[in-house]
């Protein structure tokens, strides 16, 4: 099976810009999209719903044109939630997750801290409660968790470590929180299986960092622990184009 996810920067944006092409040469089983930017009430159905999948789609209720996660599905789920528990952030629509017969496909939109970190509180409170949330999933089934995490986790992970120290997506909350969450019987599949290899998921859209490969690595693919013996392999597509992130992938034998 493989997993693929992409934050595309908007869907509509990213349709021009060879996405179906892109979508095709992935052939992922279960492809999630993350910051979709679609507003429901702008039209009646998602503007791309490939033939062959399921489509779950969730947007923002309080801004239009802001955040929004998809998941296409070869496979129908058992279920369909949106948001952590109770619905939580579904107001933001940061959270799919899809029930299967023996795992939970998790698809997110980590809240970016913001400048100023004006948001940094609102971001430790999101972590807080999704490790709650992956951990009451964990316990029934194992989690494939994956998505725009916001946060680079270690020096390697960036090209600039030491000048975005106090920025959002790099601060010691932000990166803390990402190893409290590993700690809790989880694993960063791309770490793990190439502990030294540089290649980034995202570049500014300023100053050719793109050219200049000066990225961060802030998109991943998180397992429950008793997973990782299944996983075949997972990339960073860096070749692929079109958003200011680029796609990962998960190939696991479930």
């Amino acid at each position: 099976m493989r997993v693929v996810s992409f934050n595309v920067n908007g869907i509509r944006a990213i349709l021009g810009k060879d996405f179906k092409e892109s979508f095709e040469k992935l052939e992922a089983d279960i492809f999630v999209i993350e910051e979709s930017k679609y507003s429901e009430d702008s039209h009646d159905k998602f503007p791309f719903m490939p033939e062959g999948y399921n489509t779950y789609w969730t947007v923002s209720k309080l801004r239009k044109g802001y955040s929004g996660v998809t998941i296409f599905a070869k496979k129908e789920p058992l279920s369909v939630h949106y948001g952590l528990d109770d619905g939580k952030y579904d107001d933001e629509g940061r959270v799919i997750t899809l029930e299967y017969d023996n795992f939970y496909m998790v698809g997110c939109y980590v809240p970016n801290a913001g400048e100023e970190l004006k948001r940094l509180d609102f971001r430790m409170e999101f972590e807080k409660d999704l490790v709650k949330y992956l951990n009451r999933l964990n316990e029934n089934k194992p989690v494939i968790y994956t998505g725009d995490l916001n946060v680079a986790h270690n020096r390697i992970d960036l090209k600039n470590p030491d000048s975005n120290t106090h920025n959002a997506g790099y601060t010691k909350e932000e990166r803390d929180a990402f190893t409290n969450l590993l700690s809790n019987g989880y694993i960063d599949v791309w770490r793990t299986l190439h502990p030294e290899e540089v290649k980034y998921s995202w570049w500014s859209y300023r100053f050719h960092a793109r050219e200049k490969n000066s990225g961060w690595r802030i998109d991943y693919f998180v397992v429950s622990e008793r997973l990782m013996d299944k996983v075949v392999a997972s990339d960073i597509h860096n070749d692929i184009f079109g958003s200011d992130h680029c796609p990962i992938s998960l190939d696991i034998n479930l």
